[in-house]
């Protein structure tokens, strides 16, 4: 009788987590910070896409741009999209040591695309395009460093992950904790897939 009783108690403890959708409150809580995200960046794309054309004398994406070298940047972090599900997926499992080796190889990927944006943003500011150089300018460097500080934020979230799973603070349990971080990491690769779109292969002047 008294093990039903602490079933039924362990039972009713973790329903208390959920939500009247059948996900956790952590879970929920994630996908409205999401939600808010995609009217930020919204408003940040819809910004660029008035000021993208430059004025008359003054540098535009044409003189500037390297598609092919941001395209490689780009493919580096959609693979981390796939690091990190592998990262999941182990946890899952309760192979921890394949857990922290695909978060590693996630935010090194990560940090690899940064080195590329810093890399990308000195070589502008070198050929004369500053950040109030024009309007088309700052639209771009706000909007591209606005992905790139939320890229550094999940560089950081998944490190945390990687310290907690070496002190053993990461058990199989915690799984959700990795997902949700996951889902984080995606939103940022889908939404940096959208901005190479608009800002690198969508020309000048072309009708939006």
């Amino acid at each position: 009788m008294a093990s039903v009783t602490v079933a039924e108690a362990h039972g009713h403890a973790d329903h208390a987590h959920e939500t009247n959708t059948g996900i956790s409150n952590n879970k929920l809580a994630m996908w409205l910070f999401l939600g808010s995200e995609c009217l930020l960046f919204g408003g940040l794309i819809t910004t660029y896409l008035v000021y993208k054309t430059p004025l008359p004398g003054q540098k535009g994406p044409k003189e500037v741009f390297d598609i092919g070298f941001t395209s490689v940047s780009s493919f580096v972090l959609l693979m981390s999209s796939l690091t990190m599900v592998l990262g999941h997926s182990a946890i899952e499992r309760g192979d921890h040591y394949r857990t922290r080796l695909w978060l590693t190889a996630t935010a090194s990927l990560g940090a690899v695309f940064l080195s590329g944006q810093i890399y990308e943003f000195t070589a502008f500011v070198k050929e004369g395009m500053g950040y109030t150089s024009s309007r088309f300018s700052s639209a771009f460097y706000t909007l591209t460093g606005f992905h790139g500080v939320h890229v550094t934020v999940g560089i950081i979230m998944l490190v945390s992950l990687i310290l907690l799973s070496i002190r053993g603070k990461l058990p199989t349990e915690r799984a959700e904790t990795v997902e949700i971080v996951g889902l984080y990491w995606h939103f940022v690769d889908i939404v940096w897939v959208l901005i190479f779109a608009v800002v690198y292969l969508i020309p000048v002047g072309a009708p939006v």
